[in-house]
């Protein structure tokens, strides 16, 4: 799993803070040198303000995923030292104890765990309601969390497409104003730029998609398994009611 999670960082960082890799080098002209090509600053150039915009998405998206590499896993949702603290306590009838230590180590698991604990003397089906609804809001609150990397995976093709508009209109509107013939060279740029900032934006958006598939099945997993952890925990109250 360590492999894993290795690899998935080094991807993060490779597609998502050098979405410039799939394309620094133009064609060699003739005559010239086969490693000859555009480098990095030129592309970003190409590609204008929108090419800025969309680097700077894919910068957001890298963090984002690096960040819930460290922050969405069973041991930070639910530490086992927290949970075997938690069983103990209850076991031994020390609710108030348990309820204090989960309200002091705040985290998926004893968010969770304290919304039952505070039904403790209640009936069993208040109990689990409360759970329940506790489980659904955090588990809410980290589909949300994830939920940037969605937004950023969609919004970097349309702002492609958007720099692929841009530049076809000004290449157009190059070709309306020439008086005389017209050279290829006149609306190069304005092509360039709409091939260059199509090309960002689906570079961002790929290895985006992917992530934030990655980690959405991450968090229904994840929560699933504590879910059914404190439905265990919490069964002993079903007998005494």
């Amino acid at each position: 799993m360590s492999r894993l999670r290795t690899l998935f960082l080094a991807l993060a960082g490779v597609l998502l803070t050098s979405p410039l890799a799939l394309a620094v080098q133009d064609p060699p002209a003739e005559g010239a040198a086969k490693d000859s090509g555009v480098n990095v600053l030129e592309a970003i150039n190409q590609a204008g303000v929108i090419g800025y915009l969309i680097i700077l998405m894919s910068m957001v998206a890298g963090a984002l995923v690096i960040e819930h590499f460290t922050s969405i896993k069973r041991e930070k949702l639910a530490p086992p030292e927290t949970i075997d603290e938690i069983e103990e306590l209850l076991s031994e009838g020390n609710y108030q104890e348990a309820l204090e230590l989960c309200e002091g180590e705040q985290n998926f698991f004893t968010n969770v765990a304290a919304a039952g604990i505070r039904k403790i003397g209640h009936s069993f089906a208040a109990m689990e309601k409360s759970i329940e609804e506790m489980e659904d809001e955090e588990s809410i609150k980290l589909q949300q969390k994830i939920g940037w990397l969605s937004m950023i995976a969609g919004i970097g093709p349309m702002m492609g497409l958007f720099g692929t508009v841009v530049g076809m209109v000004g290449a157009f509107a190059t070709i309306a104003q020439a008086e005389s013939g017209v050279e290829p060279a006149d609306f190069a740029g304005d092509i360039s730029m709409a091939l260059m900032t199509t090309v960002l934006g689906l570079t961002v958006a790929i290895p985006t998609t992917g992530f934030y598939a990655f980690f959405k099945n991450r968090v229904t997993m994840t929560t699933l398994e504590i879910g059914a952890l404190i439905e265990d925990m919490f069964e002993r109250f079903r007998a005494t009611e």
